[in-house]
C-alpha cells in the first residue's frame, strides 16, 4: 500500500491590493485608510471592504471632527456600483483595471487610491482580513482575558467556522439592507443563505458594546421579511449569552424575538452551522 501523501498546498495567485484613504483637506496632505480593495488582476475577482463600525467612524472623527461621515457609509455601495458597471461594459478584467486607472486620474478629492502593492494569496477572503486588520482596523490595546470581541472579530470566527463546515461558498456575504428597506440604508447584513425555499439571513451583534443596535436588526428583519418573495428566518450571532438574568440582556432577547431573530451565542454557533448544514446539501 502507498504511504499516504501530504495534502496539496492550495495554489497561491499574483493578487494586488490598493488602500483606500480618507483626505478631506488636500492642502495638509493627511489621510486616515478607510479600506482595502484587493483583486486578482488576471481573474478580475476582487474583494471590498471598508469602515463601517461605530468605532471606526469615531476614529476617523477624532483625527478629522469635520469628516463627512453620510459620505463614508455610502461609499462602499458607491465603489460597489461602479464595479458592477465597468464590469458588465468591459469584462472581468479589462473594465477593472481601466477603473482603477481612471480612478487614480479622477477619484473624488477626499478619496485617493494608495500606490497599488503586490501580494500571493490562495484566498482573498483571508487576505483581506489580514490586509484590512493591518492597515485599516482600529489599533487595539492587548485585550484582557474575558473582553467582548468586536463585529469584526466576531465575524472572523464566524467565517472561520463557516469554512470548516465546508460552507463558505455557499454563503453570501454582506448582503445590502437597502434591497429590503430603502435606497441609501448603508447597513449590509452579514451573512445570508437558502435551503428548502427558505431565505436565512445572520448578522453578528456585540450585546456588550452597542445592545442598541438589536432594534436596528429587529428593524430591518421585519423589513426583510415583508417584502422577501422568499420564506425567511433570521439569527443574530451574539457575543453573549443572553439568557443570564439582566435588564439589557431582557431587552435585546425580547426585541430579537419580537421581529423573529432568534439570538445565537458565539460559543454556541458552531453547533448552529452544524445543524444548518444538512439541509443546504
Amino acid at each position: 500500500m502507498n504511504e499516504t501523501t501530504a495534502a496539496t498546498p492550495p495554489v497561491e495567485h499574483n493578487c494586488a491590493y490598493r488602500i483606500l484613504r480618507y483626505t478631506p483637506n488636500l492642502v495638509r496632505d493627511e489621510w486616515v485608510n478607510i479600506g482595502v480593495l484587493l483583486f486578482d488582476p488576471d481573474s478580475g475577482e476582487r474583494r471590498l471592504r471598508l469602515i463601517e463600525e461605530q468605532e471606526e467612524y469615531r476614529r476617523v472623527r477624532r483625527l478629522h471632527p469635520e469628516a463627512d461621515e453620510a459620505l463614508l457609509r455610502g461609499l462602499r455601495d458607491n465603489l460597489e456600483d461602479r464595479f458592477e458597471s465597468a464590469r458588465s461594459s468591459n469584462g472581468h478584467t479589462g473594465g477593472l483595471q481601466e477603473l482603477l486607472h481612471k480612478w487614480d486620474d479622477t477619484l473624488s478629492n477626499i478619496l485617493q487610491l494608495a500606490p497599488q502593492k503586490g501580494v500571493l494569496s490562495s484566498d482573498l477572503d483571508v487576505e483581506l482580513e489580514r490586509l484590512y486588520e493591518d492597515h485599516v482596523a482600529v489599533p487595539s490595546l492587548t485585550r484582557r482575558a474575558g473582553v467582548p470581541g468586536t463585529r469584526a472579530q466576531m465575524r472572523s470566527y464566524c467565517s472561520q467556522v463557516f469554512r470548516q463546515a465546508r460552507l463558505w461558498d455557499k454563503i453570501q456575504k454582506s448582503v445590502r439592507a437597502a434591497e429590503f428597506t430603502f435606497p441609501g440604508d448603508p447597513m449590509r447584513i452579514d451573512y445570508s443563505y437558502r435551503r428548502n425555499g427558505t431565505r436565512g439571513f445572520l448578522h453578528t451583534l456585540p450585546v456588550s458594546r452597542s445592545p442598541g443596535d438589536a432594534k436596528v436588526l429587529a428593524y430591518t428583519a421585519e423589513r426583510i421579511a415583508a417584502r422577501s418573495s422568499l420564506k425567511t428566518e433570521f439569527a443574530a450571532i451574539t457575543d453573549i449569552d443572553l439568557t443570564e438574568p439582566n435588564d439589557r440582556n431582557r431587552f435585546v432577547d425580547r426585541t430579537l424575538r419580537d421581529a423573529g431573530v432568534e439570538p445565537v451565542p458565539l460559543d454556541h454557533f458552531a453547533v448552529w452551522v452544524g445543524k444548518l448544514k444538512p439541509t443546504m446539501q
